[in-house]
C-alpha cells in the first residue's frame, strides 16, 4: 500500500527537485509507474511538473527481478542472530554431532 504525501510534503519535495534540476545528478527509485505518481503527489499539475524536470535528462533503468531487500530478509531469517545459541544437529561424515 502506498501512502500519499500531504500537500505541503509534495510541494517541499517538488522544491528539492526543482533546486537540483540542471545542477547535478539525482537518483530516484520507485516501484510505481509514472502514470500512478499522481496518486502519491495528489496534484496532476505538480506531478507533471516534477516528472518534466526528472525526465528531461534521464536514464531510466527498469529492473524486473527479485527484490534485493526481500532476498536479504529471507537470508537473515534462515541464519541465527549473532549472540544467540541454537542447538542444531548436523550429519558430519556419518557422525551425529550437536552444535551450540
Amino acid at each position: 500500500m502506498t501512502k500519499p504525501f500531504t500537500a505541503v510534503g509534495s510541494e517541499l519535495l517538488f522544491e528539492v527537485f526543482s533546486q537540483r534540476y540542471e545542477r547535478g545528478a539525482t537518483l530516484v527509485t520507485s516501484n510505481l509507474p509514472f502514470d500512478e505518481w499522481t496518486s502519491i503527489f495528489g496534484s496532476e499539475r505538480l506531478t507533471g511538473a516534477l516528472l518534466d524536470r526528472l525526465t528531461h535528462h534521464v536514464h531510466i533503468l527498469e529492473m524486473n527481478g527479485e527484490s534485493y531487500r526481500l532476498a536479504t530478509s529471507k537470508k537473515a531469517q534462515r541464519r541465527p542472530v549473532q549472540g544467540q545459541s541454537q542447538n542444531t544437529k548436523t550429519q558430519n561424515e556419518g557422525d551425529l554431532t550437536t552444535k551450540t
